[in-house]
């Protein structure tokens, strides 16, 4: 997998790499650090009656997702990024100090659009075309394999249905008591 995984990182370095996408993909990276677009959009959410049971998903999944892909997985699976092997490539931003995989961005915007998905929100359309170009830039700054992007990905996906299933019941839960109630 290592070899495919530096095939693209490679291929990316040596072909996609130009001075307008070194000056935007740390910029679009950024939305990415510590899931703050979709803190940010969850708080929005929240704060909006209608919206709030959306907020809820999303905070269920983004709680799962930080739980299970930075306090577990990365941590256990503990794999070294590519530019520790590769140090000939030039970082454009920080060097990230936690494990490689999954990649903590992708699976926090995938996350958050597949809670969003599965929730039937319109938000999810945007919020993908975002965490597509979030996933990419963990690519292109070649902070992370291509294997750790996809592994982001399908765990967020998953996590976004779990969140959706869990909230259903607890929304099915207080609305029977809400009716009860008001009996």
């Amino acid at each position: 997998m290592t070899a495919i995984d530096f095939s693209i990182l490679d291929f990316i370095q040596a072909h996609l790499r130009n001075a307008f996408c070194d000056l935007i993909m740390p910029q679009i990276t950024v939305l990415g650090n510590a899931g703050v677009l979709w803190i940010l959009l969850t708080l929005a959410l929240l704060c909006i009656p209608r919206t709030r049971r959306l907020g809820i998903t999303l905070t269920a999944a983004l709680i799962m997702d930080v739980i299970l892909c930075n306090g577990i997985l990365k941590p256990l699976v503990a794999r070294i990024r590519p530019y520790d092997i590769n140090t000939a490539v030039r970082l454009l931003v920080a060097r990230p100090t936690d494990f490689s995989f999954p990649s903590g961005h992708a699976a926090a915007s995938f996350t958050a659009v597949s809670a969003l998905y599965f929730r039937r929100s319109k938000l999810w359309i945007p919020s993908f075309i975002a965490a597509l170009l979030i996933s990419y830039s963990r690519l292109y700054l070649y902070v992370h394999y291509p294997s750790d992007v996809l592994a982001g990905i399908v765990l967020g996906i998953a996590l976004g249905w779990l969140a959706k299933l869990l909230t259903d019941r607890i929304f099915r839960r207080l609305d029977e008591r809400k009716r009860k109630n008001a009996a």
